[in-house]
């Protein structure tokens, strides 16, 4: 054979060996779903699945229930802010499933955490975001609902002014200790503040006073337990706190104060948060069960009517 024709049959060998290969690379590629460019993992989230508004982190999806079987208990301790969620769900839970229990409780945000790690609840409601301790050890979120934090002062209060962001952070960090200073009477402005294992606290720590620490100045009292009833009774007439909006918008004792001018019923209003239910992985059964009905149409009507009645 002629060195030409060796040179001829080299090069339609080569060709022939490209074109098997490049055929077979385009086959696997198609077939396994991959994407070439996208080498790194970046994977978008199913579109199915919802996601934590505080961390764009998706959070597990479960099916509505069908049925549950009689005898299930559901047990739920945790943030006071989600009370009439609860009784809400727990009310239509039991209607919709005869022979189920919905147990509630409302310990604060940091003992349902605490409940649920050790065994002694199935479901911990909190409001506000987990930590990253928490979810290390398997806790997962799910969103409820949104809430609004209210600046509430007593109802025979002469203040009948709005506060600025600026005054409010100031007023609980003990910089302004007097209502003259935010266009009141003169007199010591009294602040009662809950618990630090409150997540309300928590929260309003984290976005209120930006992360900084509340003030220890003689004005600030702070509850030994996490309770709304004990903190709005203490307001008197010259005290200032702050609750979740639902559980003082009927209350005939107390008012809520605008920030920057805006109520806590506004859309745009600067204090609003949002609420979670929590699991631990794996997820048993009546767990399942139950957030399945949260997330259902069924559940949202609940969430809502508990909502609405509070306004």
């Amino acid at each position: 054979m002629s060195q030409k024709n060796e040179t001829t049959v080299l090069v339609l060998a080569l060709l022939m060996t490209a074109a098997l290969l490049g055929g077979g690379f385009w086959w696997f590629t198609r077939s396994s779903g991959s994407n070439i460019g996208n080498l790194s993992g970046d994977n978008k989230t199913p579109q199915n699945q919802p996601q934590d508004p505080n961390t764009s982190q998706p959070t597990q999806a479960f099916a509505p229930p069908t049925n549950v079987q009689s005898g299930t208990t559901i047990r739920i301790d945790g943030a006071t802010s989600m009370v009439q969620i609860n009784q809400a769900l727990k009310s239509s839970f039991e209607q919709q499933f005869p022979g189920t229990t919905v147990n509630t409780n409302a310990g604060g945000s940091d003992k349902g955490i605490q409940d649920l790690i050790r065994g002694n609840v199935d479901v911990a409601a909190i409001s506000r975001p987990l930590t990253f301790q928490e979810t290390s050890q398997g806790l997962v979120a799910v969103p409820v609902t949104k809430d609004a934090i209210a600046i509430v002062v007593g109802d025979k209060n002469p203040f009948r002014r709005g506060l600025s962001q600026n005054q409010v952070r100031g007023i609980f960090q003990g910089q302004i200790t007097d209502w003259s200073k935010v266009g009141g009477t003169a007199g010591t402005l009294r602040v009662i503040n809950r618990p630090p294992n409150s997540g309300t606290h928590q929260t309003f720590q984290e976005f209120v006073l930006q992360g900084q620490n509340f003030g220890t100045t003689p004005n600030i009292t702070t509850l030994p337990q996490d309770a709304t009833t004990p903190l709005l009774r203490a307001l008197g007439t010259s005290g200032i706190g702050y609750a979740t909006y639902s559980q003082v918008v009927n209350q005939q004792t107390v008012r809520t104060v605008a920030v920057d001018g805006l109520t806590p019923e506004a859309s745009n209003y600067p204090y609003q948060r949002t609420l979670y239910y929590v699991y631990k992985q794996p997820a048993s059964s009546q767990v399942q069960a139950f957030l399945g009905y949260v997330t259902s149409d069924k559940g949202k009507s609940a969430i809502a009517s508990a909502n609405e009645s509070s306004k």
